[in-house]
């Protein structure tokens, strides 16, 4: 049972930060569950590592949405190869990119 606990919470954790992460964030509801499980992980071994106990209540979640922020915030630094070049996207481009991965359907 701890399995599907962790597993919803992780999912909600990672929905969460995908929310107040700016940008798109094209990956489906099982990378979103994994982002909030290793951000939980995350959260915990910096809370662990600053001496706060993020195991209980509020601070977990908190540990957790915050893990995975960071994680989102590493990956988008790490494959951030045409942001350098041409800079931020117009907000036609947005509207186009979003428009396509519409049009694909979900089976992405």
């Amino acid at each position: 049972m701890w399995l599907i606990q962790y597993a919803i919470f992780g999912l909600v954790a990672g929905a969460i930060a995908r929310l107040l992460h700016p940008g798109r964030d094209p990956m489906n509801w099982i990378w979103t569950m994994l982002l909030g499980i290793a951000g939980a992980e995350a959260g915990g071994l910096i809370g662990q590592a600053i001496g706060i106990d993020v195991s209980q209540g509020l601070r977990r979640w908190i540990g957790a949405i915050g893990g995975a922020l960071l994680l989102l915030i590493l990956y988008h630094l790490a494959t951030a190869r045409r942001a350098a070049v041409s800079g931020p996207a117009s907000n036609q481009e947005y509207k186009r990119a979003v428009f396509d991965d519409l049009s694909r359907g979900p089976e992405r």
